[in-house]
């Protein structure tokens, strides 16, 4: 049986469908219907009804990370949907900010999406099961605020500004007919340390493939370069990026991994 995931919303317009800086993906998997994500405004819902989905179908939602740029859309999807639970991480809140000298932005979920939606929202921790052949995974590498540091992203909490670990981050792992395939919409975490956590996490299975950002729109051409290289010594077969990866990047990745290597862009159906 194959899994289909549809772009909903991307950076790049395409085909008549308007883009947004944000991501939604629909996964048919098995005789489910999987939400990733909800973009940052209700866009999702009028790409959705072009695409021809009805938001109502769908079975289950994820949260990749607690960003407004996937989250804000969520409102809107309750309010259209009457069924799915949204799968979150436990440390998920509305805390998370962007730090530059003094000044800070708010950049998390809506502010009191956990409250008013509290009965909708399932709250995972460790490895969790969505349904059979699916799976939450949770980051497991240690001194990911380093990264939070170097992103000059940070969580508001009790005891002050922390760089943000990225906690709040998992992946959605399915199992396909050519092995397992990781979908993580900005790879916070870092690309090669998620794929290494869904080794250890499935040491007897093959990796087949990676679907989301890679967070690369404000790195060094040098930076990037590593990225690349680091994705071609993993040997995935497939993958497929955009949104926080942008274009300038991309290209970088395109010349180096080249037919294993695809762009993301709204309307972009992928079939595995």
């Amino acid at each position: 049986m194959k899994t289909k995931i549809t772009v909903i919303t991307d950076n790049i317009p395409n085909g008549g469908l308007s883009g947004e800086w944000g991501l939604c993906l629909l996964v048919e998997y098995k005789d489910k219907k999987i939400l990733v994500d909800a973009g940052a405004s209700d866009l999702f819902l009028t790409n959705m009804k072009e695409l021809g989905f009805e938001t109502d179908d769908v079975d289950f939602a994820t949260l990749s990370h607690a960003h407004y740029d996937h989250a804000n859309g969520m409102p809107a999807f309750f309010q259209n949907n009457a069924k799915a639970k949204l799968y979150v991480r436990e440390t998920t809140a509305a805390d998370c900010y962007s730090r530059k000298w003094i000044f800070r932005r708010y950049i998390g979920i809506p502010k009191k999406m956990m409250e008013t939606y509290r009965d909708r929202i399932e709250v995972v921790s460790g490895d969790c099961q969505l349904m059979d052949g699916a799976y939450l995974i949770p980051h497991k590498t240690e001194g990911l605020s380093a990264i939070g540091k170097r992103e000059n992203m940070y969580r508001k909490t009790a005891s002050g500004w922390m760089a943000d670990d990225f906690s709040h981050e998992q992946s959605l792992v399915l199992e396909t007919d050519r092995g397992l395939l990781i979908i993580n919409s900005c790879s916070h975490g870092g690309v090669a340390n998620i794929v290494d956590e869904i080794r250890r996490t499935f040491p007897d299975r093959k990796i087949y493939g990676y679907i989301g950002g890679f967070h690369l729109f404000n790195k060094t051409d040098e930076e990037i370069i590593r990225v690349a290289e680091g994705l071609k010594d993993i040997g995935l077969d497939y993958i497929c990026t955009g949104h926080c990866t942008k274009d300038h990047a991309y290209a970088i990745l395109k010349e180096k991994l080249q037919d294993r290597m695809h762009q993301l862009r709204t309307g972009l159906i992928i079939e595995i």
